[in-house]
């Protein structure tokens, strides 16, 4: 299928000249929509042979890992996907281990080396702990991408430095790697790369007729040759790599067509129109009882203009995708889908109140405790996000609806970046602004992508902006698009005298809206803590962190007067 993560997998294993077979391997190759969103994944273990358990380590290792990274949240990237499970494979073997005599000796426990290899979109992701090994194809010979955990105290004595099951905790190397097709990866256990050259090994995939024969001729060279451990070799070869990002949700409405201009009264896909709430360039809302349930919904229709637009029908689609995975008071939710749908529209939970940005209007002077309310939910709302390893990217008044008993919900997720697809995605339409300006943080004009801070960024900005009536940078940010543009930017305090603000909670927004990511707030609950809290001073101490224009421009001026004192002193000599 074209455009499509296609692989071709080759894999041997032998217990050699030893009683049983301490190895295991897996791979699997999934369905859409989990070829896509979760890739492709192989994993090889080796337990200790010190152990009569470690092939259960092993084999608990492998099958667990091939089992849950496919259970874990599309949403995650495919590094934090795998992390979690693998840590979960070290809790549980070391859990078996602690319960029995072989927690005073873990040299017959249930400890074992791991090494998994996922292909997602066109990159590797590569897990590694203890000596087993992921090579990649290099020309005639074989490049080793993971460095063994293995500590040598002579010629004749080493032991394992890491190995899943020996702590409670597990320290796993984590490595990317960009593919394309033709890329070849051999994973392999010390019983045949010990005893192979990488040369053979290449030559061999590159002559053999398909992969399953190459490992095998490469495992019966190793025994040839005098191996006397377990033997267990996978090569993969990426056949194709898909074309764009991976998203279901495009595939599965490809066929459905755009639904027509709605009226009120009118019946649609079993649904009353009763009348329209919002009409723009990019979608239509409509207000809709569902005929067989009479439950209360809003459904959103692409825009006509835009209807013919890819990516524009992907972010459409990707916003009932993002609501149907998170599970918040202060985030709009999905309705449940109770029958096929025949056209592209999406319906959502019907919120009866207004925007932030018309509350807003109506109360253009809000006493600070309605501020941090506000504040509050709309951190918990992105906090769902964030721990589902997505980013709003575009949190504005706009986007936020209060409702008749003052509860706030994050609304609009079309431009949200989750980590699991937009690590498929090309860098540039990683790098795509799309948020409103007047609320997107620096770094996206910058080009570097947005993270957890980014939102704590909008979100500082609405509070500013509901508290003083003005945005903290004017139109000045908006214009910015380089470091040094950046760095003239001047935050006005938002207790200047229109406002009775408290120092610190100044010091708070100043902390959200800083210009580098790195000394804002990590998550939008810190900021909310300190609106309400004296954490954060009000007046920043030093004068480059106050005014950095004015303090360059002192140090200029001192710089000067010092060359013209030095000059005055030589010309006197």
């Amino acid at each position: 299928m074209g455009g499509q993560l296609r692989v071709a997998i080759g894999q041997f294993s032998d217990r050699g000249h030893k009683e049983s077979n301490q190895d295991f391997y897996g791979a699997l190759v999934p369905q859409e929509p989990d070829l896509s969103l979760k890739g492709v994944a192989l994993a090889i273990a080796d337990g200790i042979s010190s152990s009569d358990v470690s092939e259960v380590a092993a084999e608990s290792a492998v099958k667990s890992f091939l089992t849950d990274y496919y259970c874990t949240s599309p949403a995650w990237s495919a590094k934090t996907a795998a992390q979690r499970v693998i840590a979960a494979a070290n809790s549980w073997l070391h859990a078996q281990n602690q319960r029995s005599f072989r927690a005073y000796e873990k040299d017959r426990g249930y400890v074992t080396t791991f090494d998994a290899l996922v292909l997602k979109g066109a990159q590797a992701h590569l897990f590694h702990i203890g000596d087993s090994r992921i090579y990649r194809v290099s020309g005639a010979s074989l490049e080793q991408l993971t460095n063994d955990h293995r500590l040598v105290i002579s010629s004749k004595e080493s032991y394992l430095g890491r190995a899943l099951g020996v702590n409670a905790q597990a320290e796993i190397d984590y490595r990317a790697e960009s593919v394309s097709a033709g890329d070849i990866f051999v994973l392999a256990t010390d019983g045949v790369y010990d005893f192979v050259e990488p040369s053979f090994v290449v030559k061999t995939i590159r002559e053999a007729a398909d992969l399953d024969a190459a490992a095998s001729a490469i495992g019966a060279e190793a025994l040839a040759r005098g191996s006397d451990d377990n033997l267990t070799i996978q090569i993969v070869r990426i056949d194709e790599t898909p074309a764009g990002a991976a998203n279901e949700v495009v595939q599965g409405a490809a066929a459905l067509p755009a639904p027509p201009m709605l009226e009120a009264r009118q019946e649609f896909d079993g649904y009353r129109i009763l009348r329209q709430l919002h009409a723009s360039a990019r979608s239509h809302i409509y207000l809709a009882q569902d005929i067989a349930s009479g439950a209360i919904v809003a459904l959103k229709a692409p825009s006509v203009d835009l209807r013919d637009d890819p990516a524009y029908v992907r972010r459409f689609l990707l916003e009932e995708w993002v609501a149907r995975r998170l599970s918040s008071a202060y985030v709009l939710k999905a309705s449940p889908v109770e029958r096929k749908r025949n056209f592209l529209y999406v319906a959502f939970e019907y919120v009866e109140g207004e925007t932030l940005a018309q509350w807003m209007i109506d109360n253009p002077k809000p006493q600070l405790a309605q501020v941090r309310d506000i504040v509050d939910q709309v951190a918990r709302g992105l906090t769902a996000f964030h721990r589902k390893e997505m980013v709003h990217q575009d949190l504005r008044p706009a986007n936020v609806m209060v409702d008749r008993a003052g509860v706030a919900k994050i609304i609009d997720f079309g431009s949200t970046r989750v980590a699991g697809i937009a690590e498929t995605a090309s860098a540039e339409a990683n790098a795509e602004i799309l948020g409103t300006v007047q609320y997107t943080a620096p770094e996206y004009f910058l080009g570097e992508g947005g993270t957890a801070r980014s939102d704590v960024y909008a979100l500082g900005a609405i509070a500013y902006h509901m508290l003083t009536g003005r945005l903290p940078f004017g139109a000045q940010a908006a214009h910015a698009r380089t470091r040094a543009q950046m760095k003239r930017l001047a935050y006005t305090p938002a207790r200047d005298g229109v406002r009775d603000l408290p120092a610190w909670v100044d010091g708070a927004l100043r902390k959200a809206l800083a210009i580098d990511p790195a000394q804002r707030f990590a998550e939008p609950l810190e900021f909310a803590y300190a609106l309400r809290n004296p954490v954060v001073d009000g007046e920043p101490s030093r004068l480059i962190e106050r005014d950095p224009l004015k303090f360059w421009k002192l140090v200029s001026a001192l710089l000067a007067a010092m060359v013209v004192a030095l000059l005055f002193v030589l010309a006197r000599r």
